[in-house]
């Protein structure tokens, strides 16, 4: 197996009469057309006049050529757009359209396809939520024309606890200010008797642990206390320490 050599040109250093050009137009040309005329790239003349502690003049910094925003200057007004100025592509199609069977191949409106069309459940599917309810799937589709926010509530609203179904197929419309609580207690019991209407301000104050035999109120406490404690061991021994130096 042979090795190719790879030769890096040879470094060309910098002679007393390049850094005398360079000391001499600097400060006062444009870096390109000082590296144009040393054979050198700009990023090697921006390097060397940075060794050698030059800077732009100030004449040179207030021309054209420096190419910085001045107040009042109006940098830029005649490539600016003006108030009523047509785009010249209004009415053209966007770059790369081609006539062909692009919109039989396009996403629809409202379609779902791969991993999200294999979950997707059927009206009337139900499940159990995280807090242990029975919900019941009541539609699917976001009617067109309707504002995001509209969109993101119905959305968000596809799933219905059962138990609430049922009351409002019973009593109506749920009035603001109050919820449905179960008699017994037990959210798996769904009948219409078991079902109450409370305000939310009592159902806040019936549980409030004040409301609590003492023995359970006092074991909530004491377990407040011991997650407090847990946390604040876990935070402590996240917190970086730092020994002696």
């Amino acid at each position: 197996m042979t090795t190719r050599r790879i030769h890096a040109a040879p470094r060309r250093f910098w002679s007393p009469d390049d850094d005398a050009q360079l000391r001499a137009r600097y400060p006062h040309e444009p870096t390109t057309a000082v590296a144009q005329a040393l054979g050198r790239s700009v990023s090697a003349t921006y390097g060397r006049a940075a060794a050698l502690d030059l800077r732009k003049s100030d004449a040179y910094l207030a021309s054209p050529d420096a190419c910085r925003l001045r107040r009042g200057g109006d940098v830029g007004a005649a490539t600016r757009f003006t108030p009523g100025q047509t785009p010249r592509n209004k009415g053209l199609r966007r770059p790369g359209w081609a006539r062909g069977r692009m919109r039989e191949t396009q996403f629809k409106t409202g379609t779902l396809n791969g991993r999200a069309r294999q979950l997707l459940k059927p009206v009337g599917a139900e499940r159990v939520s995280k807090d242990g309810y029975l919900e019941r799937k009541v539609h699917n589709d976001v009617p067109a024309g309707v504002s995001r926010e509209e969109a993101n509530r119905l959305r968000q609203r596809r799933w219905r606890a059962v138990y609430l179904i049922l009351w409002e197929a019973s009593h109506g419309a749920l009035p603001d200010g109050f919820a449905v609580c179960f008699t017994n207690g037990d959210k798996r019991d769904i009948r219409i008797d078991n079902l109450e209407l409370v305000k939310r301000a009592d159902l806040m104050q019936r549980n409030s642990i004040h409301h609590l035999p003492p023995e359970l109120r006092e074991a909530v406490q004491l377990l407040g206390r011991v997650n407090r404690q847990i946390r604040k061991r876990e935070r402590h021994a996240e917190e970086p320490h730092h020994g002696p130096a």
